[in-house]
């Protein structure tokens, strides 16, 4: 059984109900889920699993499961175990996924300022960094930052699009990441669309619209290697 994946739907999502599918030592499975789970360099939700007794079980983690739509739920070492096909209350924590949607959107759109293949990336609550195969001598924090911003202000709404794998291959520019293939297969890829800014593969939460982002600062630059310049930024406020 599959679990489905109430974010993809919408990513404001703070509450929901589900039951329990399965309990092991790897973590709980529900049958739907507004947890993200770790991937495309996004980090997993964390959260609470509420039990009609008022009993609370905290989540740390939320990992992909065996195949794509599977998700773990990571519980808080010691905490209670609900029963399968118990009925739950589900609560993320709403503080750091909103991070996490307006940095990985960030992300998006700073890869339009620094024009160059993507080779890894990371999103977490606090920072976000994107590493590039580029020169550092192209590499300028206050023009990345200025620009990246200007763009930000533009307040453009984000839309999520679906191609067929067919089409994703006939239009390969569209994958910028080297890392991390966008998952084919199942029919159909979702990809984020910025209007007028990007458009590429993503299965990661994002914000609205990209004014919510607000402005973004560049605290590090430095080389990971031959093929990896890291741009590593974080939220103004």
């Amino acid at each position: 059984m599959t679990t489905e994946l109430l974010f993809r739907g919408d990513a404001y999502l703070k509450t929901a109900s589900a039951r329990v599918i399965a309990i092991d030592e790897r973590g709980i499975e529900l049958d739907r889920t507004i947890f993200y789970p770790q991937g495309g360099g996004q980090s997993g939700d964390t959260g609470v699993l509420l039990r009609a007794n008022g009993e609370r079980i905290p989540i740390n983690d939320t990992r992909k499961g065996d195949a794509p739509d599977r998700v773990l739920h990571f519980p808080e070492p010691g905490s209670a175990q609900p029963e399968p096909g118990e009925m739950l209350t589900l609560e993320i924590d709403w503080d750091r996924r909103y991070s996490l949607m307006r940095l990985h959107t960030a992300l998006h759109v700073m890869s339009c300022v620094v024009v160059a293949p993507v080779t890894g990336g990371n999103i977490a609550p606090d920072k976000a960094r994107l590493d590039f195969d580029i020169d550092m001598s192209l590499l300028d924090a206050g023009r990345i930052e200025h620009e990246t911003n200007a763009l930000i202000a533009r307040g453009v709404a984000t839309e999520t699009v679906w191609i067929t794998d067919a089409e994703l291959d006939a239009r390969p520019e569209l994958v910028k990441t080297m890392s991390v293939q966008p998952p084919r297969g199942a029919g159909r890829v979702r990809l984020l669309k910025i209007p007028g800014i990007d458009l590429q593969p993503c299965g990661g939460t994002h914000v609205g619209n990209i004014a919510e982002i607000g402005d973004i600062r560049v605290i590090k630059i430095r080389s990971e290697g031959k093929r990896n310049k890291r741009v590593e930024v974080v939220l103004a406020a």
